[in-house]
């Protein structure tokens, strides 16, 4: 393997770019390191998952159980689908929550939003599908939501990959409130919950993170753009809210325009980082116009974002 390499690109969807195979490695073991008591996969655990040992039997879950842990002798007696839950021995569930709403189609620097959340899943489901380990994903936006149950190795690579193809979401239009929603109906195990979005529009995604904010760990990981900070002196310009369709024309050769823009988007993101520290979730802001790939791996080692 030679890391991870976008394919079948264009100038318009350019992709995450090459995700070096020494950096991957390294990512892994960054990640063993650094999540204790959660990366259960190097340690011997009790808590409910894959292994030898019943801990109970319940109702079947479609959307993220293994058919093959069906009990038919059970689901015969009650005429209810129901599966065997063993105590799990040395496995760790990480639960990608990809955003794909329209804003992260945007991108005025090398890449869009979107290129960077998919360098970040791809390059996290990596190291979270090695030992043994077993990653799962939910892409949510305006073309529905895809679920995608924990896999481990190659399985849970494949997952993510069919799970960004547009056409594989289905189910009504999806947010972030309702994926941790589902996250938190079928993840019975402590699991690493990741969220890769902007983190714009309704912020209905509050009561739904502090409900799973004591059973989980929580990474959120927040995809900018640097035209959504500032804006330059251009002129009079029309601007679209990808969320909505709304349109406004403003005039950006003013400067006390320009200072209020800047002023409240600070704001804006001032309270999107205390909603996600005060549910105890580690937050990192990637850049689309910076080498997202160095200040994720800085972050995830414990240094400042370079």
């Amino acid at each position: 393997m030679n890391g991870l390499v976008a394919a079948e690109r264009s100038p318009s969807r350019p992709g995450p770019g090459a995700v070096p195979e020494t950096v991957l490695r390294a990512l892994e073991l960054t990640l063993a390191t650094r999540i204790e008591g959660v990366l259960t996969g190097d340690y011997a655990s009790r808590r409910l998952g894959r292994g030898t040992e019943l801990a109970q039997i319940r109702p079947y879950e479609p959307e993220t159980d293994d058919v093959r842990l069906i009990d038919w002798k059970v689901t015969a007696r009650t005429g209810v689908p129901h599966v065997r839950v063993q105590l799990a021995e040395r496995v760790l569930v990480t639960w990608l929550l990809l955003d794909a709403s329209a804003s992260m189609d945007f991108g005025t620097a090398a890449r869009r939003k979107a290129d960077v959340a998919e360098g970040v899943a791809l390059t996290l489901g990596y190291a979270a599908t090695r030992r043994g380990n077993r990653v799962g994903a939910v892409v949510f936006g305006e073309g529905g939501t895809t679920v995608r149950p924990p896999r481990h190795g190659y399985e849970g690579m494949m997952g993510l990959f069919t799970a960004f193809a547009p056409a594989e979401r289905r189910s009504g239009t999806g947010s972030l409130a309702d994926s941790l929603a589902r996250v938190s109906k079928v993840a019975r195990q402590r699991a690493l919950i990741v969220l890769v979005s902007d983190f714009r529009g309704p912020r209905d995604w509050r009561r739904p993170l502090l409900d799973i904010a004591g059973r989980h760990e929580l990474l959120a990981v927040e995809i900018a753009d640097p035209r959504e900070r500032e804006l330059p002196d251009v002129g009079e310009v029309r601007l679209i809210d990808p969320e909505t369709g709304r349109q406004v024309t403003v005039e950006t050769s003013n400067p006390v325009f320009r200072e209020r823009f800047a002023a409240a988007a600070a704001e804006e993101r001032r309270e999107v980082a205390l909603l996600l520290a005060s549910a105890g979730a580690r937050h990192v802001v990637l850049d689309t116009e910076k080498d997202w790939l160095r200040m994720f791996v800085a972050f995830l080692r414990g240094g400042p974002p370079q």
